[in-house]
């Protein structure tokens, strides 16, 4: 057999092998068409305190159930509430949803809780369980009892559960019932008591839609059997905005930050002290941003507030309106970004009162470490302490500056630190050891850098000049 006929007999083989394996896969593809796809559900808990930082995470879980086409999302809640805003934020997302939002009561949904079920579109309760008491509070001083909202944040509130009630057709007096005392439903809920129902309460009045001890027990009541679970929890940045948010180290980025911008203004260039408190406030506006409680008003406010501080510091002598305008605006933002919807009077004036003591702890740290710098050797180069020398090479004249070592006057601006001085008649430009000097205060020459007259307040005012004085 000659070597043609051999490859034409091999190219034959290899044709037939490949259509063998074209068929196959194609016969494993019609299979594979045939068999049902396996649903997908995503599971998310709702668990402990509700704050803001779990609203995001809920709308990123719905998002990505809705993008690969998922039967369900469900809820797992046991939670004792927390933030209403953070509540009504998770409730728009709920229904707004595209896909079947499932809520699974296991133990308990209390107070925004409540809420959180009520917007799904079936809610499931386990054997004693309870949902309701949704009244808003106040919380007062550690330790002490919560009280009841103003009839304004309790009228708000009650909106909202009615309007949730509506939407996924549930009773609309019971819902308000939840939340206002002064609601009243014959034979269910009793004038001046919350109404808080049970499983089998729940289901009675159409609350509920049915009972399920388990999640498995669940799937099985919507048809979902053996569907593909898909846990979600928190990922890294969720939680990294959970922590921001959190009022402790808010108040403690709003500490950092003024007081790094106050060391800034105090000592010249720009350093170490202004990028850490500029990283701060940032840290705290963009936690808060992604939270949907800081926007593009409160951010404007803060610039505006530190541009006026910055023009008071600089171009404005004396501290007078801008720097007011400026304290005002910065406060007013920083307040804003702490609250939202559904907020009590009694938790902004918490707001307010935890901004105000971050400052006043940031002005007293800043004065303090203001006076202690110079007196650090590794802090001396940051408040500009190192000897330049004198003389022609150092860019100084030692004939007419060497002669105020020593000498007595006071401020004729304030210094900060940079200034002018009235030192036996005449105007001298001055920059304070560090600390701020008040016009009018006394000083003392205690020495000379380069062209630098350097000063310090004194106890001990200068003797006014005489007029031989003036006129020499």
């Amino acid at each position: 057999m000659s070597r043609r006929t051999l490859r034409f007999l091999a190219g034959l083989v290899l044709a037939a092998l490949g259509l063998l394996g074209l068929q196959f896969q194609a016969a494993r593809l019609a299979m594979a068409q045939a068999l049902p796809a396996k649903p997908i559900v995503y599971v998310l808990p709702i668990e402990g305190v509700i704050d803001l930082g779990l609203a995001p995470f809920v709308q990123r879980v719905i998002d990505e159930a809705t993008q690969v086409g998922a039967a369900a999302v469900i809820l797992q809640i046991d939670t004792f509430g927390g933030r209403v805003d953070a509540a009504v934020q998770i409730r728009d997302a709920l229904l707004n949803a595209k896909l079947r939002t499932v809520g699974f009561v296991n133990k308990r949904a209390i107070s925004a809780g409540a809420l959180i079920g009520l917007a799904t579109q079936t809610l499931v309760m386990s054997t004693g369980s309870t949902i309701g008491a949704a009244a808003p509070v106040q919380t007062g001083a550690p330790g002490a009892a919560a009280k009841p909202a103003e009839e304004k944040t309790v009228s708000y509130v009650r909106k909202e559960f009615r309007a949730t009630a509506e939407a996924r057709k549930r009773p609309l007096l019971l819902a308000e019932a939840m939340v206002d005392a002064d609601v009243e439903v014959p034979g269910i809920a009793d004038k001046g008591k919350l109404l808080t129902l049970t499983t089998e309460e729940a289901l009675k009045h159409k609350v509920a839609d049915f009972s399920a001890d388990t999640l498995e027990g669940v799937l099985s009541k919507l048809g979902l059997e053996g569907a593909e679970l898909r846990s979600a929890a928190p990922h890294w940045a969720e939680q990294l905005v959970r922590f921001l948010t959190h009022p402790v180290l808010s108040s403690l980025l709003i500490t950092v930050g003024m007081l790094g911008i106050m060391v800034e203004l105090r000592t010249p260039g720009f350093g170490l002290a202004g990028g850490i408190g500029i990283a701060s406030l940032g840290l705290f506006f963009w936690g808060h941003w992604l939270v949907q409680l800081a926007g593009w008003e409160e951010l404007l406010l803060a610039a505006a507030g530190l541009a006026l501080l910055v023009a008071e510091v600089f171009f404005i002598p004396g501290f007078g309106v801008a720097g007011a305008l400026g304290i005002a605006a910065l406060l007013g933002a920083l307040v804003l970004s702490m609250t939202g919807a559904g907020d009590t009077a009694a938790f902004v004036v918490a707001a307010v009162g935890r901004v105000v003591t971050a400052l006043l702890v940031a002005l007293v740290a800043g004065l303090a470490l203001l006076r202690l710098l110079p007196r650090l050797p590794f802090a001396r180069r940051m408040v500009l302490e190192s000897n330049l020398g004198t003389g022609p090479a150092y860019g100084s004249a030692p004939l007419s500056d060497q002669r105020w070592i020593g000498k007595r006057g006071h401020a004729a601006s304030v210094l900060r630190p940079a200034g002018i001085a009235d030192i036996e008649g005449e105007r001298v430009d001055v920059v304070s050891d560090g600390a701020l000097i008040e016009r009018g205060t006394p000083i003392q020459v205690i020495h000379v850098d380069g062209n630098r007259i350097v000063v310090r307040q004194t106890s001990h005012p200068a003797s006014a000049p005489t007029e031989s004085q003036h006129e020499e």
